[in-house]
């Protein structure tokens, strides 16, 4: 049975549609994007499926195309930290390529999604050769740094609704996740794993934030109504 198969051995080519999904495929030139486009590879993972592991020598560099992805790692006390949820068009784990180490955290499917990736070597062919895709990892790494400062202090928040706030924020993040647009679908309880609190405390924060009109829930999902006043809730 194909989910008796890894992760890697379910792989296969990207089909027009979920290459138009890639978005650092449009920064690059037309022989450059035939050596990305050609390279890259999808694979459907299912609920609990890990992409990366931690200690495990980096191979790809992967992205989301569909579904929902949480990147985790455990403390030394037994804790599980959760740095990000990881949504459409989001693209993850450059730093870790660019010096091809191992991984120092997970990435698991918290439902079906379509991953894609492409080889570390292909990764560096386009970094000695596409000032686009350049200016792409620069600013991916500079959003990062502030997305993994915000996940650190998100841990130690003790105000659930700045909690779930923060973590939406970071969600709606248009450089990091292009993919995702005015609406997240999301569904309460995967929004509960991502944030640590429970599914009916995360309602609440939700129901206080569609008062404030921020956002509006949705079947299947979330849909931001002012960006401005989420991350202004999240300063708050």
């Amino acid at each position: 049975m194909a989910t008796d198969l890894t992760l890697h051995q379910r792989r296969r080519e990207a089909t027009a549609e979920e290459l138009a999904g890639v978005p650092w495929l449009k920064v690059l030139k037309p022989d450059e994007y035939r050596t990305a486009a050609a390279a890259i590879r999808v694979s459907d993972a299912q609920p609990g499926d890990y992409v990366c592991r931690v200690g495990r020598p980096v191979t790809y560099w992967f992205g989301v195309i569909e579904g929902l992805l949480k990147m985790s790692a455990d403390t030394d006390d037994g804790h599980t930290v959760t740095f990000s949820g990881l949504p459409p068009g989001g693209w993850f784990g450059e730093g870790t390529v660019l010096k091809r180490e191992v991984y120092r955290y997970n990435i698991q499917a918290l439902r079906k999604s379509i991953v894609a990736g492409i080889p570390a070597d292909t990764f560096h062919w386009l970094l000695d050769h596409s000032i686009g895709f350049n200016r792409f990892i620069m600013n991916q790494l500079n959003e990062r740094l502030a997305q993994f400062i915000s996940a650190r202090e998100i841990d130690r928040m003790n105000n659930p609704d700045l909690r779930v706030a923060r973590s939406l924020a970071a969600l709606f993040n248009p450089v990091l996740f292009p993919g995702v647009g005015d609406v997240l679908r999301i569904t309460q309880q995967e929004l509960a794993y991502l944030v640590g609190l429970s599914r009916q405390r995360v309602n609440e924060a939700l129901a206080t934030l569609e008062q404030q009109g921020s956002i509006r829930v949705e079947y299947g999902g979330l849909r931001v109504l002012d960006l401005q006043s989420l991350r202004a809730t999240v300063a708050a």
